[in-house]
C-alpha cells in the first residue's frame, strides 16, 4: 500500500494509528501492517497483549475449537513453546494456560515480523482532533502524529469517548434492547474487575509470605474454598488453586468466589481517580495472597519474581470485564444470539465466539439478577465495530456495539483478537481506498478475512485446513445452507454438517430467502443430485446476468446425492453468489453495486 500521508518536520504521518493497551490493539496493529498500511501502535504499558499478558489473565477461555486467524496463530506459538496443546491444559478453567511473559514474548515476535509496523510502548497520548485526518499529540515525545484511520484498542473504550462517540454503559433496559431478561430500567452497574496475581512455587521449604497487609481480616475470604466453611458447594482449597495452574509451577490468582474480584465503576473516572481505585483492588488481591499463604498454608507460593517488574510484582493493569459499548452501525443483542438465522446480522460476520453468557456481580450484590439464556456459538457483525456517528474510527476491543448481556460472551479474548484483526484489516482497506469503513464492500472485507484464516461463521466441524473451508464460510454467510446452532455447556456450538446430504426442501427455502428470483426454479426429489446442482448454477447465472463458464460440478461423483460441503464448493466455484449480492455492515441485502477495487 502507498502511504496516504506524507511526513513533515512538524508531525509523523501514518495510514493507521492504533491507540491502546488492549489485546485487540496489538491484533489490529499486526493485521493493519500485514494488509499493507503504514501503522503505528501507541500503548501506555510496557507489554503487548492486554488482558492476556499485561493483566495476568493467562488462562484463555472460549474458541478452543474455532481456530480463527491471529488467535490460532498466537496460540500455535504457545503450543510449540510448551510442547503441544496438552501442555497448555495445566489448570481446569481453560484449555490454554501459559506464563504471561511467554504470551507477551510471542506478541512481540509476531509484531517484529511486520516491517510496516511501528510500536511506541509506555507512551500516553494527549489531545485528539479530526479534520481531514486524525491528529494526536504525544506530549512525552513532543510530537504530533496523524493518520487517515484511528483504531480504539483501549480496554474501556477511552478513545471513542475522547473523540465524542456515543456509547452505552451498564445494564440496558428491556424497552431499549427488546431482551426479555434485561432489567426493566437501565443503570450504570458494570461487572466486577479483578487485579490478578501470578504466584510461583518456590519449593516445599520456602517461605515467601508477604508482609501482613494493614487491613487484613481472614473473614473477608471465608468460603473461598472449604477451609473454615460450612458451604458444601465450596471447592477444596487445592482445587481452587489448580483452577489457574500455569506451566512451570505457577498459579494465576483470579478467583471469583469470595476471592479477589472487586467492584468499582472506573470507566468514566480520570486517570488519577482510576489509579486510586486500582490501588484498592490491588490491596484486596494482596490480602487474598496473604490469606492463601497463611490461613491455607501455602507459604511456598510467592509472587512470581520473573513476570512483572512492578514494585509489588502485580500485573501492569487490572482485568476489566466491562467498559463502554459504542453506539455502532448495528447492535448485537441476545435475540440475535439465541436465534441467529432468524436475523440477518450473521451475514456480516467478521469474528466468532462460543462462550456462554457469564457475568460477575458477586461484589455488587444489589445488581439486578438476570436469567441468562443458553446460546449457541455466534458471529459478530462488521457494524458492531464501526461507530454510528464518528467516521474513520474503529473499535478493536470490548467497546464494540453489543448489549450489556451479550458483553458477557463477546468480551472473551479469542473474540477480541479476531475483532482487532478485523479492525486492522478494515482500517487498512479504508485508508488505501480513501473511504470510510461504512463505505467499504463488506463482502470484500470478509473475503480478505478468510484469506487471513479468519471465520465469518462459527462452524466447528469445518476447519481452515480443509479445502472447502472458504466455500462453506461464504455459503454460510449468504444464508444458503444454514448451520445447526446448539447451546452446549461452556463451549457452545454451530454445526455445518459438511458430510450430510443436501435436502431439496431446505435448500429451496434458503434460495428463496436469498433472492425471490429463485421462485421459478424447479427442484424435485428429497436429496440434491449433480444434475440439479448444474441446474441451480445455470439458473443463477441467468438470474444475475452472469456469463458462467464453469466446471464446478466435476468435483461431485456423478449420479450420487450431493453433500453440503460438495454443494458449497460447487456453488462458489460455479457462481460466487457470496460476492454477487451486496450486503451492508448489518447483513442486510442492498442494491449498491461496488466499484471494482
Amino acid at each position: 500500500m502507498t502511504t496516504s500521508c506524507q511526513s513533515s518536520s512538524e508531525n509523523e504521518a501514518y495510514d493507521v494509528i492504533v491507540l491502546g493497551e488492549g489485546t485487540g490493539a496489538i491484533a489490529a496493529a499486526i493485521q493493519s501492517a500485514r494488509s499493507g498500511a503504514n501503522t503505528l501502535l501507541v500503548s501506555p504499558l510496557p507489554w503487548l497483549g492486554g488482558m492476556l499478558t499485561s493483566a495476568g489473565v493467562s488462562a484463555t477461555d472460549g474458541n478452543h475449537q474455532l481456530d480463527a486467524g491471529l488467535w490460532a496463530e498466537w496460540r500455535g506459538l504457545l503450543r510449540a513453546h510448551y510442547g503441544g496443546a496438552d501442555s497448555l491444559y495445566t489448570g481446569w478453567v481453560s484449555n490454554t494456560m501459559y506464563e504471561p511473559h511467554i504470551g507477551e514474548q510471542y506478541w512481540q515476535y509476531l509484531a517484529k515480523k511486520e516491517s510496516q509496523l511501528s510500536i511506541w510502548t509506555e507512551t500516553t497520548w494527549g489531545t485528539i482532533t479530526q479534520e481531514e485526518l486524525w491528529t494526536i499529540s504525544i506530549p512525552a515525545k513532543e510530537t504530533t502524529i496523524r493518520a487517515k484511520m484511528l483504531i480504539d484498542g483501549t480496554d474501556l473504550g477511552d478513545i471513542a469517548a475522547a473523540v465524542g462517540a456515543d456509547y452505552d454503559l451498564g445494564m440496558d433496559a428491556q424497552s431499549d434492547t427488546q431482551e426479555s431478561m434485561a432489567p426493566m430500567t437501565s443503570n450504570k452497574i458494570i461487572q466486577d474487575l479483578t487485579y490478578a496475581a501470578i504466584l510461583k512455587d518456590y519449593g516445599p521449604d520456602a517461605d515467601k509470605t508477604i508482609d501482613r497487609p494493614s487491613d487484613y481480616d481472614p473473614s473477608e475470604f471465608r468460603c473461598a474454598c472449604q477451609h473454615d466453611c460450612d458451604d458444601s458447594s465450596a471447592h477444596a482449597c487445592d482445587k481452587m488453586l489448580s483452577y489457574g495452574k500455569l506451566p512451570r509451577d505457577k498459579y494465576m490468582i483470579n478467583w471469583p468466589k469470595h476471592g479477589n474480584d472487586y467492584y468499582s465503576n472506573v470507566v468514566e473516572m480520570n486517570r488519577e481517580e482510576r489509579a486510586a481505585e486500582y490501588q484498592k483492588a490491588k490491596a484486596k488481591t494482596l490480602r487474598f495472597v496473604y490469606y492463601i499463604q497463611t490461613e491455607l498454608g501455602y507459604a511456598n507460593l510467592g509472587l512470581a519474581d520473573d513476570e512483572y517488574d512492578t514494585d509489588d510484582r502485580l500485573p501492569y493493569m487490572p482485568y476489566h470485564r466491562e467498559g463502554r459499548r459504542i453506539i455502532g452501525l448495528t447492535q448485537l443483542q441476545v435475540n440475535h444470539l439465541t436465534d441467529p438465522f432468524e436475523h440477518e446480522l450473521y451475514r456480516a460476520g467478521i469474528a466468532v465466539g462460543d462462550y456462554p453468557i457469564d457475568h460477575h456481580h458477586a461484589e455488587y450484590p444489589d445488581a439486578p439478577e438476570i436469567d441468562f439464556p443458553s446460546v449457541p456459538s455466534f458471529s459478530i457483525p462488521m457494524g458492531s465495530i464501526i461507530p454510528k456517528e464518528t467516521d474513520d474510527l474503529l473499535i478493536a476491543d470490548k467497546a464494540m456495539s453489543v448489549t450489556n448481556i451479550v458483553n458477557g460472551s463477546s468480551r472473551l479474548q479469542p473474540v477480541i483478537i479476531q475483532l482487532g484483526q478485523a479492525a486492522g484489516l478494515i482500517a487498512s482497506m479504508a485508508a488505501e481506498q480513501d473511504k470510510s469503513p461504512s463505505e467499504l464492500n463488506v463482502r470484500q472485507v470478509q473475503a480478505e478475512l478468510l484469506k487471513a484464516k479468519g471465520y465469518l461463521m462459527p462452524y466447528l466441524d469445518v476447519k481452515p485446513t480443509q479445502p472447502y473451508f472458504a466455500a462453506v464460510q461464504k455459503v454460510g454467510a449468504t444464508g444458503i445452507l444454514k448451520g445447526r446452532p446448539l447451546p452446549y455447556q461452556w463451549a457452545n456450538q454451530t454445526w455445518f454438517d459438511p458430510d450430510s446430504l443436501v435436502e431439496i426442501e431446505v435448500l429451496y427455502h434458503d434460495l428463496l430467502t436469498f433472492d425471490q428470483g429463485f421462485a421459478d426454479l424447479e427442484l424435485l426429489g428429497k436429496y440434491l443430485s449433480q444434475s440439479q446442482v448444474e441446474d441451480i448454477i445455470q439458473y443463477a447465472c441467468q438470474l444475475f446476468d452472469q456469463d458462467c463458464q464453469h466446471q464446478a460440478t466435476k468435483i461431485i461423483p456423478y449420479n450420487l446425492p450431493v453433500t453440503r460441503a460438495e454443494f458449497a464448493a460447487a456453488l462458489i466455484e460455479g457462481i460466487d453468489l457470496f460476492s454477487l449480492k451486496a450486503i451492508d455492515a448489518s447483513g442486510q441485502f442492498i442494491n449498491t453495486t461496488y466499484d471494482d477495487e
